[in-house]
């Protein structure tokens, strides 16, 4: 089940404003609304009672892992649709919609595009999966959000979460956000303008696949998608820049830009501030790229082999899928 971007923003920027943009920013408001009691997760005002309740379905599932698993879908937009078909906040597939769909506010209609309808049958057709792969070895959790994406078929032919890496991608991801702490403190703005700072201090730093760490830029490795080594060029790819820039703020975050999605919380376009990651791909489990936002509809990032570390436009790529602040797991 795959969501596209719940985030539009539009971009009419140019670089001579990034510094100023920066400057004025940095005391923007805080990440998302409050937390509900049972939930870490941060979930839409409106969408919060019915995450608790379809949560609370069955003992498998909790409002947590529901309320992680609407975010990777959808973002928690109600219209969101895949290129391959899926729809809703839920992302059901039109088939597995008309199986397991419910009219659960009682309008004597399924809507795939109500959530009164199609929050609870995820809640639904989560309980149905983890009954169907109850016998499987492994960890529970993961069968169920592999069975959600992949199939109760795929889990059951491999033992547990299949090969297929957009379903570990996904698995790893729902796992990390629905585990999260209740109460976790994302970045603060002096921690985002030094992660920037630092980003800034390697402007002109060669892109190196798989190249760069906590300490700085680093030889990567072999290969990109498209055959392209950064075993022999010292620097940065996407996601090394941005661990060796919040590193430099003393905040460890994962080595992918999926994982470090993982481990941030969505903001909206009105609640960006420097420092705010932006990442480009269709789903969550596909991300692909990831930027530092400096303001005013920028970014710096390192962007692909051949080039180096620069300001772009946040509408670089087509595929911008969200704009997220980094909630730390751990401080270095």
């Amino acid at each position: 089940m795959r969501a596209t971007s719940a985030v539009t923003i539009s971009v009419g920027a140019t670089a001579a404003v990034v510094v100023g943009a920066l400057v004025q920013a940095t005391g923007a408001g805080s990440a998302g609304g409050g937390l509900g009691a049972t939930l870490s997760t941060s979930v839409p005002a409106e969408y919060r009672s019915l995450v608790e309740k379809a949560g609370d379905t069955c003992p498998e599932i909790s409002p947590n892992l529901l309320a992680a698993l609407l975010t990777q879908e959808s973002g928690f937009n109600p219209k969101a649709s895949s290129p391959v078909g899926a729809q809703g906040i839920a992302q059901f597939m039109p088939s597995t919609w008309e199986t397991h769909g419910i009219d659960a506010n009682g309008d004597s209609k399924r809507d795939v595009w109500d959530p009164e309808d199609a929050i609870p049958s995820s809640g639904k057709y989560l309980c149905t999966l983890a009954d169907d792969v109850k016998d499987v070895p492994g960890d529970q959790q993961s069968n169920i959000l592999a069975a959600y994406n992949a199939g109760p078929g795929a889990v059951k032919k491999y033992g547990g979460v299949p090969p297929y890496k957009e379903t570990q991608n996904y698995v790893q991801s729902i796992s990390t956000l629905a585990n999260k702490p209740s109460g976790g403190k994302s970045t603060s703005s002096s921690q985002a303008v030094a992660a920037v700072n630092a980003a800034e201090a390697q402007l002109g730093t060669p892109y190196s696949w798989g190249g760069g760490n906590a300490n700085g830029p680093s030889k990567g490795s072999c290969c990109s998608p498209n055959g392209i080594s950064g075993a022999s060029t010292t620097g940065f790819d996407c996601s090394g820049l941005v661990l060796y820039a919040y590193a430099e703020a003393g905040i460890h975050l994962p080595r992918t830009a999926a994982a470090q999605y993982a481990e941030s919380e969505p903001v909206g376009p009105g609640e960006m501030r420097p420092g705010d990651l932006v990442f480009y791909g269709t789903s969550a489990a596909s991300i692909h790229h990831v930027g530092i936002y400096v303001g005013d509809g920028w970014i710096i990032n390192a962007p692909r082999p051949g080039a180096e570390v620069r300001y772009d436009p946040m509408d670089m790529m087509s595929d911008l899928y969200s704009v997220a602040r980094p909630v730390p797991s751990k401080e270095i």
